[in-house]
C-alpha cells in the first residue's frame, strides 16, 4: 500500500526521533526527513523529491519559527499540507498558524491514535482539529444551530475582514462604517454562531469555506 509522506520540523532531537517512530508506525504513513527549522526545511525542499505530502511543524523554533514556514510554505508550495504540532494552547499562536495557512493544530500532548486519525483527516480532507483545539477556540458553538445560520452579504464582507491581521477599526474603514457598526456586526455574528472569540470566528470562516488559509 501507497503510503503519505510526512516530514517532521522540530527543534528538540529527542521529541522529533520519538515523533519519527509514532507515524512510521502508521499504516498509511512514512517520514521522509526531520528538520530543525524552517530554513532548513526550505532548502531541503529545492529538490522536488524532498518534498512531502504533509509536515508536521513546530511553531517555537530558531532562526525561522512555524508561523513564518507556513506562511512560506502557503506562498511557495501550495499542495503541502501543513499540521501544527505545539504546546501552544495561546489563542493567539493558534490564530497566527491558522492564517498562514496550516490545516490543522494539534498540542504536543495528544494521544498517538489521535495524532495518526489527524494525519489521515488532513491527507484525505484538508482539515482537522482537536476536540480540545476546538473547544478552546470555539467555546460553545452548536453545529446544529451553526446550520441554520443565514448571514447577510456584509456580515459575510466582515467575516472575512476579521480573518485578516486587520484591527477592527481598519475593517470599519475598509467597509466604509463607523467602529460602533462594526462593533455590532461583530457582536450580531458571535450571538448568531454562538461564538466567544474572534479565532472562533477564524475556524467557522475556514470550515465553511468563506476563507481559504
Amino acid at each position: 500500500m501507497m503510503k503519505y509522506s510526512v516530514v517532521i520540523v522540530e527543534d528538540h532531537i529527542l521529541l522529533s526521533q520519538a515523533l519519527s517512530g509514532l507515524v512510521n508506525g502508521f499504516a498509511k504513513f512514512k517520514i521522509l526527513y526531520i528538520c530543525k527549522n524552517g530554513k532548513e526545511l526550505l532548502t531541503r525542499f529545492k529538490d522536488p523529491k524532498n518534498i512531502p505530502d504533509i509536515v508536521l511543524m513546530d511553531i517555537n523554533m530558531p532562526i525561522m519559527n512555524g508561523i513564518e514556514t507556513t506562511a512560506a510554505l502557503k506562498e511557495q508550495y501550495p499542495q503541502v499540507k501543513v499540521l501544527a504540532l505545539s504546546v501552544e494552547e495561546d489563542e493567539n499562536t493558534i490564530l497566527k498558524m491558522l492564517r498562514a495557512g496550516a490545516k490543522g493544530y494539534l498540542l504536543k500532548d495528544t494521544e498517538k491514535s489521535i495524532l495518526e486519525n489527524a494525519l489521515i483527516q488532513v491527507q484525505e480532507t484538508g482539515f482537522y482539529h482537536t476536540k480540545d483545539v476546538t473547544n478552546l477556540l470555539l467555546g460553545s458553538l452548536n453545529p446544529k444551530e451553526e446550520n441554520n445560520v443565514v448571514l447577510k452579504d456584509r456580515e459575510v464582507e466582515f467575516i472575512k475582514h476579521a480573518c485578516t491581521e486587520k484591527t477592527y477599526k481598519e475593517i470599519a474603514n475598509d467597509m466604509c462604517l463607523s467602529p460602533k457598526t462594526i462593533e455590532g456586526y461583530r457582536d450580531s455574528i458571535f450571538e448568531k454562531l454562538n461564538l466567544k472569540n474572534r479565532t472562533g470566528l477564524v475556524i467557522y470562516a475556514i470550515k465553511s469555506k468563506l476563507f481559504v488559509p
